[in-house]
């Protein structure tokens, strides 16, 4: 029999960050988790560099049931905060686009430093150790585990979502809160490539490998970044953000050439060289490699002195608006988050707190907040671990 005042079931980056805080403040704390290290989400992130936090993180960066659900925890946890907490251990770091901050050499960095603060603060860290039940008979929680039954005033759960199962990721805290009558936002996968089952899955196929800046929407959301094509479909970074947005059986528009008005540029092109063929001027927009297969996908040719308005207009369209029906994602295997989640309205937006279920607790990717691409995610980790941490 082993006896917390806190246990912390998943050791990634929410519930180290709550361990940090919670014994900090005198208490007894005991992360386990099932994995063989700690923190394998933030050892692959970033290519392995950790895009730690974004120093642009607002409310306006997170999806969810309820859109004000995150602003106490963001508040009162900033990027400014955690960055000082790098800073303190020397971490070299840097900013790349947007806002994103990384590690100069490795998330290892990160979560050593994790490790270093727990450790400090007193608590006990369990690796390959799974549970089998978890009860509560009267005031404290009771789970048996690989190690033998722990007893817990306050249970944290902080096991994430579903997303690269390969690395361990179940939808097991989903199962918890479901036990405890708590609801939960269906899930599905989010920051994740879309996939095609059209003629637009041949074209991507031939275009695998090529990358382009792209505008990409969905209904009123738009995002400008990169766009990769790949033998399934699409992905690059704008893809991934708009993930988050789409919905199954709905289009997406994509603006292959931002900034450029295409047609005001062909009928530019017809007037200084109208024997030029379209392909050629349509080359002069596009890496050529992509404005060749579109113009193969599209049957365009012909001098530009030959062609109509309608059809630059028509041509144009395609470019500056080019409509695309996604047959899905590549699902879980490769999305980076999980959306939906334990439903905020049963938990205090300041505590993270059940409020049904005195001393239960949720935090991070298993709630119902899920980050835009870009450090975000990591960030609601730091502060839904943090809020939790000062009241487990």
């Amino acid at each position: 029999m082993t006896r917390v005042d806190v246990l912390i079931l998943g050791a990634g980056a929410a519930g180290l960050m709550c361990a940090i805080e919670a014994g900090k403040r005198g208490r007894s704390v005991l992360v386990i988790d099932h994995a063989r290290r700690a923190a394998d989400k933030i050892r692959i992130s970033g290519g392995g560099r950790c895009n730690f936090t974004n120093i642009h993180a607002s409310p306006a960066n997170f999806l969810s049931e309820n859109p004000r659900f995150c602003v106490s925890a963001l508040k009162r946890y900033t990027p400014a905060d955690f960055l000082k907490l790098v800073d303190s251990h020397r971490i070299p770091w840097h900013e790349k686009t947007l806002g994103q901050l990384f590690c100069d050499d490795s998330a290892q960095d990160i979560i050593t430093m994790l490790l270093t603060e727990m450790d400090k603060a007193g608590g006990t860290l369990w690796l390959e150790t799974g549970f089998t039940d978890i009860s509560k008979p009267d005031d404290r929680f009771v789970v048996e585990t690989a190690r033998g039954r722990v007893e817990a005033t306050s249970l944290v759960v902080a096991t994430g979502g579903p997303s690269i199962p390969k690395m361990g990721a179940t939808g097991i805290g989903y199962e918890i809160a479901r036990r405890f009558g708590l609801k939960v936002v269906p899930p599905r996968p989010a920051l994740v490539p879309l996939t095609f089952s059209d003629a637009n899955k041949a074209l991507c196929q031939k275009l695998a490998g090529v990358s382009v800046d792209a505008v990409v929407r969905f209904g009123k959301t738009a995002f400008r970044e990169g766009l990769l094509f790949t033998h399934r479909g699409l992905s690059g970074p704008s893809i991934l953000q708009i993930s988050s947005y789409w919905r199954e059986g709905q289009p997406i528009s994509v603006d292959l050439a931002p900034g450029t008005d295409v047609f005001a540029a062909l009928k530019e092109a017809r007037q200084a060289q109208g024997r030029q063929d379209i392909r050629t001027a349509v080359g002069h927009i596009l890496p050529r490699r992509l404005a060749e297969e579109l113009a193969t996908e599209y049957g365009l040719g012909g001098r530009l002195a030959d062609l109509s308005d309608k059809v630059l207009r028509q041509t144009a369209d395609r470019l500056n608006a080019w409509s695309l029906l996604p047959a899905g994602t590549e699902g879980y295997r490769t999305a980076e988050v999980t959306l939906g989640g334990v439903d905020t309205d049963e938990l205090s937006s300041r505590t993270m707190a059940a409020t049904r279920v005195p001393g239960l607790f949720f935090i991070g990717e298993v709630v119902d907040v899920t980050g835009h691409l870009g450090g975000f995610n990591f960030q609601w980790a730091w502060a839904s671990g943090h809020a939790a941490g000062q009241s487990v």
